[in-house]
């Protein structure tokens, strides 16, 4: 963080209004590395300089991260892991501050994920009245047919953690590449625990791979094991959908099919010059 007023640096710490913290400055009742700060065109860093006000240690105001990692299959989504198997927070040892996933992705599972300190977006992107879309590439075992994919599409019950059943939401569901075992687009609206396994398991076909290609206006363009900063746009559409705000451009859920049997698939986004890869 680039040096600033020591006036500014107090009020954005909460601490007095500006015209206050002049008051303070000019009182010598501020100390920089332990050095009293008198002079109002003192400037500071408040992540590097120790700066206190009558004795109290100012802490920086937290700088949100946020990040998207393309997960490969064999690490859990966690922070740690107390049977000390990889987690997603070992991808992305070489980002500066602490963040933490928003949602899961399973051991299994691959895929777009989104990391950030930004706890309001976080919680928002969870809340199930967000209704945040996430469209997934499934591999499925056998041919679901269509009598099947209907039952999928308008929703159907499924079992949680504990025995209780519980109902989905309407899905998107098309077939996108065609064989034995053949791949389908998901899109659904919740992130309940291992939800669209669930749901194939529930009408007979056991799903073998899955990956989650997007997340709201979020798209994975990063390759296996590495991630990237999202940009300022990418930042505000997320609020937007987490606040369930409509943008220019944006287009609704429609939880059932068209009546050509398509449900839209999301944009694949050219791997960017931002990517880094996870060391």
């Amino acid at each position: 963080m680039p040096a600033e007023r020591l006036q500014k640096i107090i009020a954005a710490a909460g601490i007095a209004s500006r015209r206050k913290a002049e008051e303070l400055i000019t009182a010598g009742r501020v100390l920089v590395n332990g050095q009293p700060a008198t002079e109002l065109g003192t400037k500071a860093d408040a992540e590097i300089d120790h700066i206190r006000v009558d004795g109290k240690l100012l802490h920086a105001p937290e700088r949100f991260s946020y990040y998207v990692l393309n997960k490969p299959k064999g690490y859990v989504t966690t922070v740690s892991d107390p049977e000390h198997r990889p987690t997603v927070m070992d991808l992305v040892k070489g980002i500066k501050g602490r963040v933490y996933p928003v949602g899961r992705l399973d051991w299994a599972s691959e895929g777009l994920l989104l990391l950030t300190n930004d706890g309001a977006l976080a919680n928002g992107l969870m809340k199930a009245a967000s209704h945040v879309a996430k469209t997934y590439v499934v591999k499925v075992a056998g041919q679901p047919d269509e009598g099947k994919l209907d039952k999928l599409r308008k929703g159907i019950s499924i079992a949680e953690k504990g025995g209780r059943r519980v109902r989905t939401a309407p899905a998107q569901i098309k077939l996108i590449k065609e064989g034995d075992n053949p791949w389908l687009e998901v899109i659904i609206i919740e992130g309940r625990n291992r939800q669209v396994r669930k749901m194939f398991e529930e009408v007979g076909h056991h799903v073998e791979k899955i990956r989650r290609v997007q997340y709201g206006p979020l798209s994975l363009d990063v390759p296996p094991g590495e991630f990237r900063s999202l940009t300022l746009e990418e930042v505000a559409k997320l609020k937007a959908a987490a606040s369930g705000s409509k943008r220019p451009g944006s287009k609704p859920f429609k939880p059932l099919k068209n009546s050509d049997g398509s449900a839209g698939t999301a944009p694949a986004g050219p791997l960017g010059t931002r990517a880094r890869k996870a060391k």
